[in-house]
């Protein structure tokens, strides 16, 4: 049976605040993008996914971001390679110290919202997010798209990396993700189980005009601050199973 890494991003709570709806996801998934206190999180939070994830055998990621609490990470900053180094060094390092006294491992790094964009398109800034993934620990994989220039930074770190694709997410006809608020950018659960379907079988991805574009993903990831991302999650995991695909993270 085909296997494909399933991954959500996790632990957005805040104090008081409430976001997602993470113990109802995490029977379905198979990596957790844990956020580290920057765009969402707290210390509590955080040692509270880590134990949900750890007891549903579920492995556990850094979900790095910029110092952004009021917008979520989801604004991009003016950072330096050297202050995006420290940060991305400051966040593992929290989250390792709640994997290590849960008694399991750091699995991956993934940048967040704004982050992830940057990193993936600034050659200076994803060479710094490598290295700092390489200084704290070199066995992470990190999740970035084929092609980004984070994928082209770690492969010169010899670091070991997993395309991602967004079952969630429409895609424009030059494979970028459509920007929120755009017709088609936010899919439905029924849209994402078959998105799921297709780019995990298929190495496809249907563009809002229907030109099937290829893609090459090695982990799919669903949006764990949806109101829904637990339906999404259930269907997208059945929509795999149905189609012989077996959701399990990577070794």
């Amino acid at each position: 049976m085909k296997g494909i890494d399933f991954n959500c991003d996790m632990g957005e709570s805040f104090g008081i605040w409430r976001m997602g709806q993470d113990e109802a996801v995490m029977p379905w998934i198979s990596s957790a993008n844990v956020a580290c206190g920057m765009h969402a999180g707290d210390p509590g939070t955080m040692r509270a996914t880590v134990a949900l994830a750890r007891d549903h055998g579920v492995a556990i990621g850094a979900h790095v971001a910029l110092p952004d609490l009021q917008g979520f990470g989801r604004r991009s900053m003016d950072i330096s390679p050297e202050d995006l180094h420290a940060l991305v060094i400051y966040q593992l390092g929290a989250l390792d110290a709640f994997t290590r006294s849960a008694g399991v491992r750091l699995h991956h790094v993934k940048a967040h919202g704004a982050l992830y964009h940057q990193a993936g398109t600034d050659d200076a800034l994803a060479r710094a997010f490598a290295d700092a993934v390489r200084s704290f620990d070199a066995s992470l994989y990190i999740l970035t798209q084929d092609g980004s220039a984070l994928a082209r930074a770690a492969a010169r770190h010899d670091l070991r990396t997993l395309r991602e694709g967004f079952v969630d997410r429409g895609y424009d006809v030059d494979g970028h993700l459509l920007r929120r608020g755009l017709a088609g950018s936010i899919l439905d659960p029924a849209q994402a189980a078959e998105q799921a379907r297709l780019m995990a079988t298929c190495g496809q991805v249907a563009t809002p005009n229907g030109e099937l574009l290829a893609v090459s993903v090695d982990t799919l990831c669903v949006h764990g601050d949806r109101a829904d991302a637990a339906a999404v999650a259930q269907k997208v995991h059945a929509s795999l199973a149905a189609a012989g695909v077996h959701v399990r993270a990577h070794p």
